[in-house]
């Protein structure tokens, strides 16, 4: 599991979810670089894709035969990047509360984000929160929406709130459409954004998902 921008596997409600996805298998989780007690800094998006790459490679090493990407919030974006854009494919992937394109400001949390990213003082406030900023990008990576159609044949699961207050349903409903409706979208009624208002039922059916389109693969 993948987890975004100021998150990190040691909060209550992480480990929550973590811990409901194990009921169902086994599960790798990380930190991305430069967020908890990961080395590096933090690039949104651009290199994280190599850390997804390198925690599928771990599962497979530890003998897992089938192993499905799950990210949340900036994590969402880049498992999506990365079964578009890595080596070691994925059989599955769950995209959970995931932007669509880059420099999303439509809402008060995000304006908040690229404050940290864009002021002066940014990197000292996001070191508070537990996250160590890296350079601007020099190249802009390419956007989930922009990806997003090369998932195929790998199961997609699009996973989003109606009343998610950083990313609106309209960034799911777009990454949806650019699949040409290879993926599936689920718009959760009276769901936020991310882990924090993931319920335990929600996991067990995106656990149940994967379980199935896993098992069809092969």
């Amino acid at each position: 599991m993948a987890h975004g921008f100021t998150n990190n596997v040691t909060k209550p409600y992480v480990a929550r979810v973590l811990a409901r996805f194990a009921r169902h298998g086994g599960v790798v989780a990380f930190d991305f670089r430069g967020h908890g007690k990961s080395g590096g800094r933090c690039t949104v998006g651009a290199d994280e894709v190599h850390d997804v790459e390198a925690a599928v490679r771990t599962a497979r090493e530890l003998g897992y035969t089938r192993v499905a990407t799950v990210g949340f919030s900036m994590g969402a974006s880049i498992v999506v990047r990365h079964a578009a854009l890595g080596e070691a494919k994925p059989d599955a992937v769950v995209a959970v509360s995931g932007p669509a394109r880059w420099w999303s400001r439509e809402t008060a949390p995000m304006r908040r984000v690229h404050w940290l990213l864009e002021q002066p003082h940014g990197k000292l406030a996001a070191r508070a929160m537990g996250v160590r900023l890296g350079d601007p990008w020099v190249q802009v990576p390419e956007s989930p929406l922009e990806v997003v159609s090369r998932i195929a044949p790998t199961p997609l699961l699009l996973v989003h709130g109606e009343l998610d207050h950083y990313f609106g349903p309209e960034h799911a409903e777009s990454l949806h459409r650019a699949s040409s409706g290879h993926a599936r979208l689920w718009l959760e009624p009276g769901m936020r954004h991310a882990e924090s208002a993931t319920t335990p039922d929600l996991v067990d059916r995106m656990a149940a998902w994967t379980a199935g389109n896993v098992e069809d693969e092969g």
